[in-house]
C-alpha cells in the first residue's frame, strides 16, 4: 500500500519544517488583520508556528510573528494564540490526532 504524503511546514520560531497537522496559521489579510486560522485555508500572508506554549512565548518576546507577517502584532493577539495553543494541545493529549488539528 502506498504510503500518503504528510504535508509539512515550516516553524517561524524554530525554523523547523515539521508536519502542518502539529502547527498553527496565523495569517494576516488584505486589510492587515491578524487573526488565527484554524483551517489553514483563509487567504492572506500566513506563518506557521508549533502547537507548543514556549514556542507562542519566544515569538511574543522576540516579536517574530511581526516581522514575518510585516505588521505589528498585538500583545493579546499573542494571549490569544497562546490560549489557543494551549487548549489544542489539551485537545490532542486527550483525543489524540483524529480529532485535534
Amino acid at each position: 500500500m502506498k504510503q500518503k504524503k504528510i504535508p509539512m511546514r515550516k516553524d517561524v520560531v524554530s525554523n523547523e519544517m515539521k508536519p502542518k497537522k502539529e502547527m498553527v496559521r496565523i495569517v494576516r489579510d488584505k486589510a492587515g488583520r491578524v487573526a488565527i486560522d484554524p483551517t489553514g485555508k483563509k487567504s492572506g500572508r500566513g506563518a506557521y508556528v508549533s502547537l507548543e506554549p514556549d514556542a507562542v512565548e519566544l515569538a511574543s518576546r522576540k516579536h517574530i510573528l511581526d516581522q514575518a507577517l510585516n505588521v505589528t502584532v498585538a500583545a493579546d493577539f499573542y494571549q490569544e494564540l497562546l490560549a489557543y495553543v494551549k487548549h489544542q494541545k489539551a485537545r490532542k493529549e486527550l483525543f489524540g490526532d483524529k480529532n485535534g488539528k
